[in-house]
């Protein structure tokens, strides 16, 4: 009797530590899947993890990445889970302001629960760092922060959790999820309205960043990716090495470094959804 009691009270020391573990490590895989440190981290302050990032030039304005470590000062070390929950979903500061777009929220908004509270618990083992924010820069009259109900109401969706957030979806509804809610290649790879929205009539056509052009990867053979080999995906996603033997560069060697961390099943997933992405095309080829 004393011996199986001896062995419910480890379990019920050790469990939650080892649940906790395992959240915390799940959190970081999200984490770097999503390339939070491309935006969050600034390259000249690297150590500074997430602490704030470089300036993104826009049509809008001049944007950077604020400071998300949990330092109660500067960075989000008096949010709620809840909080986390608004920001990521809905764009909402704790304060009820709203963010402006340049934050993927509306890729986000489809994240499980269960996915956003194993980031939020990885991003409190980060280091705290006391580091202020950098004002964005906006291009009058776009920093109204009110303006965006307004845009929310016309390219914000539903907060519906995609069901290949759940690890016995499909292989393709896995790979959207990743593509479309983790990774939100369609962020920069699908061609953006007058307005700044998604226009979803062109996914993945190809767009504009800080004026470079972003290529298209829909299966259009001629502009797209439609004569690219299952290898050469892998090869791209794994060290992101091209079909010609070239490599990525500029914020796509930085993609890389997230999709290389994707486990076999998550990168043949996102994979299998990638080759049913039908053929667009955008006016960027027309420049090429």
């Amino acid at each position: 009797m004393a011996v199986a009691a001896l062995r419910w009270l480890v379990v019920i020391l050790i469990f939650p530590t080892a649940a906790l573990a395992d959240a915390v490590n799940r959190g970081q895989y999200l984490f770097t899947i999503a390339g939070c440190t491309n935006c969050h981290t600034s390259a000249k302050d690297a150590a500074a993890t997430v602490a704030g990032g470089d300036a993104l030039k826009t049509p809008f304005g001049t944007f950077y990445g604020p400071n998300i470590t949990p330092d109660p000062a500067t960075g989000i070390g008096t949010w709620s889970l809840a909080d986390f929950k608004r920001a990521m979903r809905r764009g909402q500061r704790p304060d009820g302001s709203l963010y402006f777009p340049v934050f993927p929220y509306t890729s986000y908004s489809a994240m499980s629960d269960q996915d956003l509270d194993h980031l939020w618990r990885y991003l409190q083992t980060l280091p705290a760092v006391n580091k202020p924010s950098t004002a964005h820069q906006i291009r009058w009259p776009f920093g109204w922060r009110g303006s965006m109900r307004f845009w929310n109401w016309l390219y914000l969706p539903a907060a519906v959790e995609h069901p290949g957030a759940d690890m016995t979806a499909t292989a393709v509804e896995r790979g959207q999820y990743i593509a479309d809610h983790l990774a939100h290649c369609g962020e920069c790879h699908t061609p953006r309205t007058i307005l700044g929205g998604r226009d979803l009539d062109r996914y993945w056509a190809g767009g504009v960043v800080e004026g470079d052009d972003v290529p298209n990867i829909t299966a259009d053979n001629e502009h797209g990716i439609g004569e690219w080999s299952t290898d050469d995906l892998t090869m791209l996603l794994s060290i992101g090495m091209l079909p010609d033997g070239d490599f990525v560069g500029g914020s796509m060697g930085h993609v890389i470094h997230g999709t290389s961390a994707l486990t076999a099943a998550d990168q043949a997933a996102l994979i299998s959804y990638i080759r049913t992405v039908p053929a667009k095309r955008h006016d960027i080829a027309k420049r090429k």
